[in-house]
């Protein structure tokens, strides 16, 4: 469940009626939750509570967006909110991984909350294994989206008008029945579940995924975060090289140490 920081003024929780919110899913390669960090950086997004749940591993660090000493040793758990009013937009990130059998509840927990807390829609940012791609799959572009039906009637015109490629559905039986389709999000996490149970419960969910391998994922993330930005336009992007908009956080300098360009900082 959601728990708003303590600003220690009293104030009322914050109110996401009509935001859209934007999380990642475990995947692979961590993509979503790399391009989730771009985002917070970007737009300075400010803490405003955490998800308290059992369904994640443990973990506590320092600030990841650090931009001062002052604020270097504030602490941050594994799934922290943030929000920005003026875009109407609330980010939950997701820092580690899950507990074996735990999706299905915490599924069920955030919907709830995506519910009471009347958030207009969801937007889950994924991945997918390349190496398991169908035939169809491997053609164009590696960046698939799918949309709920309520979420369908809405943007699915406009999603056509960006000549965006939905993620196509696979054979359930592969060389003995062709025929039966089935939605197959191999390295996706709670992607499908998710996905699914949006779908049944009426929740307006878009899915915007990536087919990528385990490795350096810096790449995927600016590539999957410009897909983003395409839909949302969170930022203005610049056309010769939309990836240099983005805010590199102070933690990746860290996590990667001389992975990323010096450029990049």
């Amino acid at each position: 469940m959601f728990v708003p920081c303590d600003r220690g003024g009293g104030s009322a929780a914050p109110d996401f009626k009509g935001f859209t919110l934007l999380m990642p899913a475990v995947s692979v390669g961590n993509v979503g939750q790399l391009a989730i960090d771009l985002v917070i950086s970007t737009l300075d997004m400010t803490k405003v509570g955490y998800f308290y749940t059992d369904c994640l591993v443990p973990m506590v660090g320092n600030n990841p967006y650090a931009t001062a000493e002052e604020n270097s040793t504030e602490l941050s758990i594994n799934a922290e909110v943030y929000s920005l009013p003026s875009k109407k937009l609330v980010v939950l990130q997701i820092r580690s991984p899950f507990i074996k059998h735990k999706y299905r509840p915490f599924c069920e927990t955030l919907l709830s909350w995506v519910k009471s807390s009347k958030c207009a829609r969801v937007v889950l940012l994924s991945s997918s294994h390349a190496y398991q791609r169908d035939d169809e799959q491997l053609l164009g572009t590696p960046l698939r989206y799918l949309l709920t039906p309520d979420l369908e009637k809405a943007v699915g015109g406009h999603m056509k008008e960006l000549n965006w490629k939905e993620m196509e559905k696979v054979a359930a039986y592969p060389g003995i029945n062709d025929t039966d389709k089935v939605l197959h999000i191999p390295g996706g996490g709670i992607t499908k579940l998710l996905f699914t149970e949006s779908c049944s419960e009426g929740i307006q969910m878009a899915v915007l995924l990536k087919f990528c391998s385990e490795g350096d994922n810096i790449p995927d993330a600016f590539v999957l975060v410009n897909y983003l930005n395409e839909w949302l336009q969170l930022i203005k992007s610049e056309v010769s090289n939309p990836s240099s908009q983005w805010k590199i956080p102070s933690s990746w300098r860290l996590l990667f140490g001389n992975g990323l360009p010096p450029a990049l900082f």
